[in-house]
């Protein structure tokens, strides 16, 4: 297979002689915006993140191999590549345990009030706080029940929390105390402590969490997005941190980078990080040994 490899997998190069050897040809470019270093017709699998942003897919008149170096879907053209028959993979599990501990130690900064404990460090001012609040005992509501919500499920779990998963049908797994259908998302907003957002961005989840939504929620509960910004309408995020919500922990928003005047900035209940919840130092490993499974399937 003509294979077009870009640098959104980032130690590539070192594998090169090993793809070689299961029989394929090889082109690269670092950058995906840029100019292909071979013609469009020669291209019959990728290895990228958002090339189709920048190269219309229809020019890959000859594609029929997508690996994506991303979790999500939303930056190719599904439609046009389920209607070829490409064959498509994710890099699915790649980034699920980091994203899993980010989102339990979001939690934790929040409970654990540590930007109370920073300020005063910095002033070498020694003052308790009483209002420290526990993990254990709460409910944790995961919505999305793929590899992300699952290692999520697992480590809130081992704090003493009931996990209960919100998917798009119920069903059953070791992982949650029970899974819910999304017809049910409201009730099990009612009683969770904590809600954990780790479903894909797709026409139905756009501002699936809106105010509505908000308004389910429990008094005094935490929100953390892990997912896509547009999952949640940023303007009745800011209104329910104000009246609904304790605090948030925001990894990914509808636009990024956040825009420097987004109030979000100085809520003092938000924790907000710049779409940077991926990022683990086993993620290089899990990413080589799906690439090389997937290239070895191929017919």
């Amino acid at each position: 297979m003509n294979l077009l490899i870009t640098g959104a997998w980032q130690n590539a190069k070192k594998y090169f002689n090993e793809i070689e050897m299961l029989g394929h040809k090889l082109s690269f470019m670092q950058q995906e915006k840029d100019a292909l270093p071979c013609e469009y017709l020669w291209v019959e699998g990728v290895i990228c993140n958002g090339l189709f942003l920048y190269h219309a897919i229809e020019k890959f008149v000859n594609l029929k191999y997508i690996q994506l170096t991303s979790a999500g879907y939303d930056r190719v053209p599904m439609e046009y590549i389920k209607f070829h028959n490409i064959e498509i993979h994710n890099a699915g599990g790649v980034y699920s345990i980091p994203m899993a501990e980010f989102a339990v130690c979001g939690v934790l900064q929040l409970y654990k009030r540590n930007r109370f404990f920073m300020k005063n460090q910095i002033t070498h001012k020694w003052k308790k706080h009483r209002g420290l609040l526990e993990l254990y005992n709460k409910t944790v509501c995961i919505v999305g029940c793929g590899s992300v919500g699952t290692e999520c499920a697992k480590r809130f779990s081992a704090f003493g929390c009931h996990v209960i998963g919100v998917d798009i049908v119920s069903h059953q797994s070791d992982s949650y105390d029970s899974i819910e259908s999304l017809n049910k998302i409201n009730d099990v907003f009612s009683k969770s402590d904590i809600i954990v957002l780790t479903l894909p961005l797709v026409k139905e989840t756009y501002h699936l969490i809106n105010e509505e939504k908000f308004l389910q929620m429990k008094q005094g509960s935490v929100l953390v997005n892990i997912a896509r910004g547009a999952v949640i309408d940023t303007s009745a995020l800011i209104k329910a941190l104000k009246i609904r919500l304790s605090g948030a922990v925001l990894d990914v928003f509808e636009d990024e980078p956040l825009k420097f005047d987004s109030p979000l900035w100085d809520m003092k209940n938000v924790v907000i990080t710049p779409h940077n919840s991926f990022i683990g130092d086993g993620n290089h490993q899990r990413m080589m040994n799906v690439i090389f499974s997937n290239l070895e399937a191929i017919k």
